[in-house]
């Protein structure tokens, strides 16, 4: 804690003589005016209509990147009008050679060639904005920012029209966006944040309307203004999307298994619904939704006995996710998960006398409703009610009788968020509070009866933001069983049954548990070059947020700091570079110092726009409280770790990235390298291929393997692992057009692992490997029949054994979509989705498990037809 204080000091000391007011950036205001009585203007693409004269053209663009506050190349102007239902605008890009303008086509929100991008701050509360994107060949992207745009939500999907053409003078966009789509106050006169920006794709520039300076310490707080805007009367907005659904999934056939017929068929139907309250707050709805068109989980297998973090990819959920994020200060760690809603059950039909189990992968969403939205006071209010369904497993017993054993209980899952600004938007409070409640049943008492959690938390800037201070707190309860709670408090998460903790311990009696959670953050965000944090944060030990929430680990208090030097000032061999050193210290709550980390990474974006990442961790000192599974502390020897990436012109039809990282802990207790080579080819406008291919190589001395009991002792068994694992990604995406498009996404994993020289655990917190654990000689291990019996004493009886750890675990996930937007908001999907899972013999080679497993193994298939149709007024 002495250097946290040290740390603290010192940046407060850096803040004092650094403060400054102002970037000295004058604001910029565009002027609209209404059409009044006038024809609306064509969104054609094609800038010709009488209307516009009733604009004036706005210019002076400067670029952002790579020469801040420089001309750009090529000179953009726009245009804005506006009626009672609609915004339009009209953008001019000139450029001298327009058969090089870069019209590549993909997906909606692909982002790709040339494209211009108008950005509301309908709200002018300079923290979030409406972001609307067309590209140069004529494909849309939307964005809804937040947190003074450093969050953005790519699955808001408003419905508006652009056109965009090519001419001798460069090429133009149109854009129509509907004020429903916008969320704005009922001011006489309107004033909103406004920016523009230009990516010339070609001289890899990026032009702002408002110029932004390089170190600014924000991102909505610093658009200009669009003014003018009087009597414009708020939107209620209105959409009905209701689907059908055909799937069909074919597998290999079970003789004997009724439930593996070879094949199952299913046709459903569901809706969407998106109600505007207010203009200011919107209901989504969704009853019975399907995700059958999002792309498989990505391949992975965790030996540390943690749950494995995947990304939420489900429309309904991404969309305005921000509203909801309450992030603990790591990754991960948040109150509100939103995949468990829609899990894996938790319940299993599997037992003695069991013959065959139909058991569903999924809980079923019944219903799901969200209600969020910002008033033109200042509160953003998010609001999340779910219902999953009960489900059932189908059971054929060996006598032959059958039977449904509950798996999942009907639950409800609710979310409360919100969050008040003030101090002319420079800060803000907020709380949140979720709760999960289940219908058990006698056979589910091992989970949780009810969850809640609730947090508040603040952020305050000063100095023009420059300098910020931020935190929250948390607190949460779980009830239910003494079994629950017991496999609660046992649970890698907790582990209150470790040997050498007195702060904590099992009680098999209790049926809740609460614990506290939190973290306080200061910093310097922006002005001159330099940018920190330093700060800390705590779970404690009866924390538990894994009924809503995702929390990795309790029973944590931990300190941190970072500094960074920015160069955003071009010279002639870099565009922008940056310096940062980061700091940690871990604790548990018992005051064991279990954690030191120090870590220094430098970027280098060059002329040529190749770029460098290289970095440097040094951790000192290793302890870890769960590696043993409830047994004592377990230390770790010294590690040390280097990495550099090497990416080439992104720009370019073809451009590729090299990584490579190395760790190594003294003693060669354990090490780690992969090897990373990602590669992008865009033959043509319409076709874009991607491979990210991945080889890891991590062999361990001392790789956890199980637990006995030795003569009332436990003893901790590891062993020496050689670790291989193998994955690559393939994407290819082909425009038809803007609106028809064909995504393949292709992954195969293989991880394989091979033990030897197993040995016990003899002093877990020794500083020597060799005292740390005593390696079995060959008269005391012996291996038969796939199991390892252990004769410790030597007299000749077997005093425990454990089964042989080895694994070749193999894994293929494909996901062919072709998506045709055939109205704005309506669209028809065709997926074919395959996949094998499977293990093989360890003793293999990697081709041979290929063999085995990829090409001589029938996959599963899933065939969907899912038509939308978006009903809007």
């Amino acid at each position: 804690m002495k250097l946290f204080l040290i740390t603290t000091l010192s940046l407060l000391a850096i803040t004092i003589m650094h403060s400054q007011n102002g970037n000295g950036v004058e604001k910029r205001s565009y002027y609209t005016t209404s059409i009044g009585a006038a024809e609306p203007p064509r969104i054609d693409g094609s800038i010709d209509e009488q209307v516009w004269e009733l604009a004036d053209w706005s210019s002076g663009f400067i670029q952002n990147e790579p020469d801040n506050d420089k001309e750009p190349t090529s000179d953009t102007r726009f245009k804005i009008l506006y009626d009672e239902k609609y915004l339009y605008v009209a953008i001019q890009c000139f450029d001298n050679e327009p058969d090089k303008i870069e019209r590549r086509l993909s997906r909606r929100d692909g982002f790709a060639g040339d494209w211009v991008a108008v950005i509301f701050d309908s709200y002018f509360d300079k923290r979030s904005a409406f972001n609307f994107v067309v590209t140069a060949a004529g494909v849309k992207g939307d964005e809804f920012l937040s947190n003074n745009g450093f969050n953005s939500d790519t699955g808001w999907n408003p419905i508006w029209d652009t056109k965009t053409q090519i001419d001798e003078q460069g090429w133009t966009a149109e854009m129509r966006i509907p004020l429903s789509q916008l969320r704005f106050g009922n001011n006489h006169e309107q004033v909103w944040g406004l920016q523009l920006i230009r990516r010339d794709f070609r001289n890899a520039e990026r032009s702002f309307w408002q110029h932004i300076p390089a170190n600014a310490p924000g991102w909505v707080s610093e658009f200009g203004e669009l003014r003018g805007l009087t009597g414009l009367i708020p939107q209620k907005q209105l959409e009905i999307q209701p689907y059908l659904l055909t799937q069909l999934d074919t597998y290999e056939k079970v003789n004997g298994n009724p439930f593996k017929t070879g094949s199952d068929f299913k046709f459903t139907g569901g809706i969407d619904a998106k109600i505007g309250i207010t203009n200011d707050l919107t209901l989504d709805l969704t009853i019975n939704p399907d995700f059958g068109q999002v792309d498989a989980d990505p391949g992975a297998i965790a030996l540390d006995g943690f749950e494995i973090f995947f990304q939420e990819l489900r429309p309904f959920f991404v969309e305005n996710k921000n509203i909801f994020d309450y992030s603990l200060g790591s990754n991960m760690d948040n109150l509100f998960f939103s995949r468990r809603i829609g899990r894996s059950p938790q319940g299993s039909a599997f037992g003695p006398a069991v013959a065959y189990v139909d058991q569903p992968n999924n809980t079923t969403i019944l219903g799901a409703a969200k209600f969020s939205g910002k008033t033109k006071n200042g509160w953003s209010i998010g609001v999340l009610e779910t219902v999953t369904a009960k489900e059932f497993a189908n059971v054929i017993h060996e006598d032959n009788s059958e039977d449904k054993v509950l798996v999942e209980p009907l639950t409800n899952y609710f979310v409360g968020r919100v969050q008040k600004d003030f101090n002319d938007n420079n800060s803000f409070v907020g709380g949140i509070f979720t709760a999960t409640n289940r219908d058990l049943r006698e056979n589910l008492h091992h989970i949780h009866r009810n969850a809640y959690s609730g947090g508040v938390d603040f952020r305050h800037n000063w100095k023009d933001r420059t300098f910020f201070i931020d935190g929250n707190m948390v607190l949460s309860h779980v009830n239910g069983s003494e079994e629950s709670i017991t496999a609660t408090q046992r649970s890698i998460v907790h582990l209150f049954q470790r040997e050498d903790a007195s702060h904590v311990e099992v009680d098999p009696t209790r049926t809740s548990l609460t614990g506290t959670g939190g973290q306080l953050r200061f910093g310097k965000s922006g002005g001159g070059n330099w940018r920190y944090t330093t700060g800390g944060m705590w779970r404690s030990p009866e924390l538990e947020l894994n009924d809503l929430g995702f929390l990795r680990q309790a029973d944590d208090i931990r300190q941190f700091s970072n500094i960074a030097r920015v160069f955003n000032e071009p010279t002639s061999w870099y565009r922008r570079a940056n310096l940062t050193f980061f700091q940690s210290t871990n604790f548990d709550f018992e005051g064991n110092h279990n954690r030191t980390n120090y870590e220094l990474i430098g970027f280098v974006n060059y002329q040529n726009n190749w770029w460098t990442e290289a970095g440097l961790v040094h951790k000192p000192r290793i302890f870890i409280n769960t590696f043993l599974r409830g047994g004592p502390r377990w230390k770790y020897n010294e590690e040390n770790v280097g990495y550099l990436f090497l990416g080439t012109d992104s720009r370019k039809k073809v451009n590729t990235v090299f990584g490579y990282v190395h760790s190594q802990a003294t003693q060669d207790n354990f090490s780690y390298r992969r090897y990373e080579w990602r590669l992008n080819y865009q033959p043509m406008n319409a076709l874009a291929l991607s491979l990210n291919a991945q080889m890891e190589l991590n062999p361990n001395k001392t790789q956890y393997v199980s637990q006995q009991d030795f003569n009332g002792t436990m003893r901790y068994i590891t062993g020496e692992i050689d670790q291989k694992t193998w994955v690559a990604t393939l994407r290819v995406n082909y425009a038809i057009n803007p609106n028809l498009t064909i995504q393949y996404y292709g992954q195969p994993f293989i991880s394989r692992g091979r033990y030897s020289n197993f040995n016990y655990v003899s002093n877990s917190t020794a500083g020597n490997l060799n005292d740390r654990v005593t390696w079995y000689n060959t008269d005391q291990i012996s291996l038969d029949n796939d199991i390892y019996y252990i004769d410790e004493t030597g007299n000749g009886s077997t005093d425990y054994s454990f089964r042989k750890p080895d694994f070749a675990f193999a894994q293929f996930r494909s996901n062919l979509v072709v998506r045709w937007e055939y109205k704005p908001g309506s669209e028809l999907f065709f997926v074919w989705s395959q996949g094998i899972t499977g293990f093989d013999d360890a003793s293999e080679r990697f081709n041979t498990i290929v063999d085995n497993q990829f090409l001589n193994r029938k996959p599963e298939n899933t065939f969907l037809i899912k038509a939308t149709y978006r009903f809007v007024k």
